[in-house]
């Protein structure tokens, strides 16, 4: 379904983008946009449930015209009930991206992202002492925007190249490292941008 979107929303920008007359949408300097995400999952089998949820705001700021920086926050959580045991598990980021963007005066424009955040990480199971995480990391991922109104933008991710690590907060405990690479369109992320 996303490939779908994706492809529909990319020929609808293409077609528009030819015949556009300019009418104050896209992005200048000194323009302040925000976006980010929201989600909220259940499950149950039986008496075992699972509960997740995730919000994620951004603000950003063209620093130039083709240039913007921002700050991000990312908490997700996620509980799971099985018979008379309750485990939590819950992570929150911060962080801050910049944004290089083709043709930010026009409706139409590609960006590419590149991002570093700080992760902590919790999980709390009943009786027993929190686990507790820490780390960054950072990613570069390429991304389109079309204006669908003066204030208004759709805006896709797809593929990502990234480096995390966490380290639990026990002594000599031994580090996880992450490596992710990816262009392929199964990981794409769909988004609404409102600009100042």
């Amino acid at each position: 379904m996303k490939k779908i979107i994706l492809t529909a929303l990319a020929v609808v920008s293409f077609t528009l983008a030819s015949a556009q007359e300019e009418n104050g949408s896209g992005f200048a300097k000194g323009d302040v946009f925000i976006s980010g995400g929201f989600g909220f999952g259940s499950e149950k089998t039986g008496d075992d449930k699972t509960n997740t949820f995730n919000i994620s705001p951004r603000v950003g700021f063209f620093v130039s015209e083709n240039i913007a920086a921002g700050a991000r926050i990312n908490f997700s959580s996620e509980k799971r009930e099985f018979g008379t045991n309750e485990e939590t598990y819950s992570t929150t980021s911060l962080g801050a991206f910049g944004r290089y963007y083709i043709s930010p005066a026009s409706k139409f424009s590609l960006f590419g992202e590149l991002g570093v955040d700080y992760i902590a990480s919790k999980f709390k199971e009943e009786g027993e002492p929190d686990d507790k995480s820490n780390g960054f990391g950072f990613g570069f991922a390429p991304g389109v925007s079309y204006f669908i109104s003066n204030n208004f933008a759709l805006e896709a991710t797809w593929g990502i190249l990234g480096y995390r690590t966490v380290k639990p907060d026990v002594d000599n405990a031994e580090s996880t490292n992450n490596f992710d690479f990816g262009v392929d369109l199964q990981n794409i992320n769909l988004g609404l941008v409102y600009k100042f």
